[in-house]
């Protein structure tokens, strides 16, 4: 007679989140919460602002403690995280303190390229691909990238942008800001441009985007615009048809409107109604003209849209679901990119966000940040969350 055992899971992921008075008592407790991975290749980083200039000290103290010799990951203006802490598993988002959330990873050999910081435009070659042949080297198919780009430098949006028609991957990340100039993870520490990590094909992710914004009005297409001020939509002033879209209540004192209320472009080709959220950064009441955060043509669509937190927990919570189910109901890891007005400034209360996240995945070891716009696919976003889970 032969007995047959169920054999426990490999976990191929461990998470661990922790917050201190300083770096050292930070990264502390997080060690004392992070579960050792036998094998484990891979680590993915996110401190706090307060710990950027410290990052260095964080990295080799992980490094000695882990020995694991690949990280990637960035400062942020928040993190959060799913994962041991005060050893038992939890969720939490921290700001403006002295916070660490790490992921360790055991990968297949040969599925991830830690991509080194790509700064100009120049370090790519017209054949259509990086003149930094490595940079993806050896993965074969398609990959997943995951990219963080620096605010400071003025073509992080091209690079972004060339990154993903070069390598025909499919893009998470975000952008950063911090007063320290060397505030990236790839491989080591770097920053000015863009930099991250690309994951093969063999690597198995679903990932999903959730609005923090809610739709008002209907679509309008712009008649007469220059660059990114806007004179016309439908053919009739664009101050009077916003006017019109906001209510009355709001119309009559638009400074009300701060933000609150912001211009959103649908994206061509979505079958989901997918849209970017763009800021109102202007409003010329005598000429009727609206200013927002990017330039636009004739004919383009445009709508406007509401900061909503009742919205935003919404979508937030129907998007997980539908990511979960997209992912086999048992996802092994998590990653979460969030924009920095999110978090306690959105839903009110503090971990609330990622509470939500875990309450619909359970306790999946997940890696967190608050950055300054979300990069999914090869758009850049604001007020939303990019969720991506490792299957």
């Amino acid at each position: 007679m032969v007995y047959m055992t169920e054999r426990m899971p490999v976990r191929m992921f461990e998470a661990a989140h922790a917050s201190g008075k300083n770096w050292k008592s930070a990264l502390t407790a997080c060690l004392q919460d992070l579960m050792p991975l036998e094998d484990a290749n891979l680590g993915i980083l996110y401190v706090t602002e307060p710990l950027a200039p410290h990052f260095s000290s964080v990295l080799l103290g992980l490094k000695a403690a882990t020995g694991i010799d690949q990280w990637v990951g960035a400062a942020g203006l928040g993190i959060c995280g799913i994962g041991r802490h005060q050893q038992q598993t939890q969720s939490g988002e921290y700001f403006e303190e002295a916070a660490i959330s790490v992921m360790t990873a055991r990968l297949p050999k040969n599925a991830f390229d830690i991509l080194p910081t790509i700064d100009t435009l120049d370090e790519f070659g017209g054949s259509g691909r990086p003149t930094n042949d490595n940079m993806i080297g050896g993965l074969g198919g398609l990959p997943f990238l995951l990219l963080h780009g620096d605010s400071h430098n003025p073509d992080v949006l091209s690079l972004v942008s060339q990154i993903a028609e070069q390598t025909e991957g499919f893009l998470v990340g975000g952008l950063t800001v911090s007063e320290t100039a060397d505030h990236h993870l790839a491989g080591g520490l770097t920053g000015g441009g863009v930099s991250g990590i690309a994951f093969s094909p063999d690597v198995n992710v679903a990932t999903a985007v959730t609005q923090g914004c809610e739709p008002i009005g209907k679509v309008h297409e712009v008649t007469d615009c220059a660059e990114n001020i806007v004179a016309a939509l439908d053919g009739e002033s664009a101050l009077t048809v916003f006017k019109e879209d906001i209510g009355e209540e709001l119309a009559s004192d638009l400074r009300q409107v701060a933000g609150h209320i912001h211009a959103a472009l649908p994206v061509a080709g979505s079958d989901t109604g997918d849209y970017v959220v763009r800021n109102l950064i202007g409003v010329d009441t005598e000429r009727g003209l609206l200013a927002i955060g990017e330039p636009v043509d004739k004919g383009d669509s445009l709508f406007f849209v509401s900061r909503d937190s009742d919205a935003a927990r919404q979508d937030l919570i129907a998007m997980t679901t539908r990511l979960k189910k997209r992912s086999g109901g048992a996802p092994k890891a998590g990653l979460y990119v969030s924009c920095i007005a999110r978090g306690p400034q959105m839903f009110s209360e503090d971990n609330s966000e990622i509470e939500l996240i875990r309450l619909i995945l359970g306790d999946i070891p997940l890696v967190g940040v608050y950055l300054n716009g979300e990069i999914s696919n090869n758009r850049l976003y604001t007020y939303t969350g990019v969720l991506t889970l490792f299957n």
